[in-house]
This record gives structure tokens, sequence and C-alpha cells, in this order.
């Protein structure tokens, strides 16, 4: 009888390692698919063997602003404040899953609302265009810039440049646009020397990354779209220097749609968001392979 009974025990432990095997082998099935959207495994094997890991979206479900375009809510301005840019990261994020909160039905007269600057004299605030395709700006009638937006130094170490004067609204779609917004004929440059539209802005995030959003705004004009296209610089507190910029637009058919968090920062320096002065760290880099401009 004691025989018959240690039979039944080894079967019956026999039985439960498979089942914990099975269990297993499970787990590992679900996670390296992804629940079975990816039945091969690939996208994850390739993700992890190249040590990319996704790009994270800080605002999942953004709150639209109560005006009648939309926009981002303060709650959720005040939530990208709080971002550290980490030192390897790309310079930008998507934010509500890369979805526009601008209301694209609100799109009725070519202009640009140019928000007045705060009590610091920052650009703290969204200017906000409704675009189309006369906005496009001819390049060579551009001037050279003398707006020294808050936190504003001289612009190069060793050779280096550091500083740009950041529009929101870029010059190349803002064509016929004068300071106060309205569209005139014989306006033929795009925004230049507004200090409603500067801020002071790493040469890296200007030049480097917000010039890939730009680009898709400019080829849906090009393509006789209407765009509503919104640039707000974040700050943290009192601080002078924007720690980074939100940019979003979306056409009127839909078929331009974003909405990203720049990171205000330059590769091989750090910089004092208080005052805007930057110092060498070389420690600062900045991943960009997947920073590839849209024409």
């Amino acid at each position: 009888m004691a025989r018959k009974r240690r039979r039944q025990s080894r079967k019956t432990s026999g039985s439960d390692f498979w089942a914990i095997v099975i269990i297993i082998l499970f787990l590992l099935w679900f996670v390296s698919t992804k629940g079975g959207s990816d039945p091969s495994g690939h996208q994850t094997i390739e993700r992890i063997g190249r040590n990319e890991p996704a790009k994270k979206n800080k605002i999942d479900q953004a709150k639209p602003a109560a005006k009648v375009y939309g926009g981002l809510s303060q709650e959720d301005y005040a939530k990208l404040a709080k971002l550290d840019f980490k030192s390897g990261n790309e310079a930008y994020i998507t934010v509500n899953n890369d979805k526009s909160t601008l209301i694209k039905n609100a799109w009725r007269v070519n202009r640009v609302i140019y928000a007045n600057l705060d009590s610091l004299n920052r650009t703290s605030h969204s200017n906000t265009a409704f675009l189309e395709k006369r906005n496009v700006a001819n390049d060579s009638l551009r001037v050279q810039q003398y707006v020294q937006p808050t936190a504003w130094h001289y612009n190069r170490r060793n050779g280096t440049q550091i500083y740009n004067r950041g529009h929101l609204i870029a010059y190349s779609v803002s064509a016929g646009i004068d300071q106060a917004g309205n569209f005139n004929p014989r306006n033929l440059s795009g925004d230049q020397n507004n200090p409603k539209n500067l801020f002071t802005q790493s040469a890296y995030s200007n030049q480097r990354v917000q010039t890939i959003f730009e680009s898709r705004v400019r080829k849906a004009l090009r393509e006789n779209k209407r765009v509503i296209y919104q640039a707000t610089p974040i700050f943290r507190g009192e601080e002078l220097m924007a720690r980074g910029i939100n940019l979003q637009a979306v056409s009127t058919d839909g078929t331009l749609d974003f909405n990203v968090y720049l990171f205000n920062v330059q590769p091989g320096f750090s910089f004092n968001y208080q005052n805007g002065r930057a110092k060498v760290n070389r420690e600062i880099q900045v991943k960009n392979e997947n920073q590839k401009a849209y024409y």
C-alpha cells in the first residue's frame, strides 16, 4: 500500500513540474511576442538588440484647453515643465499619443494669435497660427535678428553655436503675417524680430529637432492644406530659459496631426535655466538617429 502511495506521489510531482514549465514558457512567449501581436518576436528582439527603448509618451491622455481652437490644458503644461532631460535620450517625446488637441474645424481666418509677454517678459503662452499655402515664406527675405529674449547670451563657445533666437511660429510658414497677427499681402517676408514670437532656444533644439516638425507643416501647406499650428515654450517656475517647447499641428483634412515636446538641450553643454548660462558638460549626449526631417 505504501509503495502505491509513493508511485502516486511521484506521478503528482511530475505533473506539477511540467505544469510549471508550461506556464513559464507561456509567459516568455507572451512577453516576447507582445501578447501575440508580434508572433515571431522579431520586433522585441530587434529593439532589445539595439538597446532602443520605445519613445515614452509622458501625457497619454491630454486635456484640451478650454478654447475654441483647443490646445493643451494648464495642467498638462505643468506636467511638461516638471520633466528633466536624461542624457542619451532623444531630444523630444510625443504628447497625447502624438495626436493634436487642436480643433481642426476651428480654422476660420488666415492669421496668427500672438500671446502677450508675461510679467517676466517671457513668451510663456501659446502662439497659435491658422495657416494656408500663401504663408510659405521666401527665405531670401530674412534679415538679421536683434531681439534679445529672456536668458539670451553670447552665442558661441570655442566655435560652437549654443543659442538661437527660436521662433515659436517659424519664419518659413508666416509669410504675410504682421506683428499684430493679421495677413497683409504687402508683407512678403515671414515673421522677424517679433518679441512675442521668440525665445532663447538651444541651437540643437532649433536647427536639428524643431525643423523636423516645421518641415511637416510646410509640406502640408505646399499641398494646399489648411493647418492650425501651435507652439508653447515651457518654463519651470520663474526660470528665464524655457525647459522645452510643445509643438502641435493639425490640418483641416486630418492628414497632418502631431503633438510633441522638445527638450531645450545642447549636446556637450548644460544650462542654468534660471538665467540661461551654459557650461561645457561632455556628459550631455542626445540620441538623434531617428531625427530626420520631412520634405
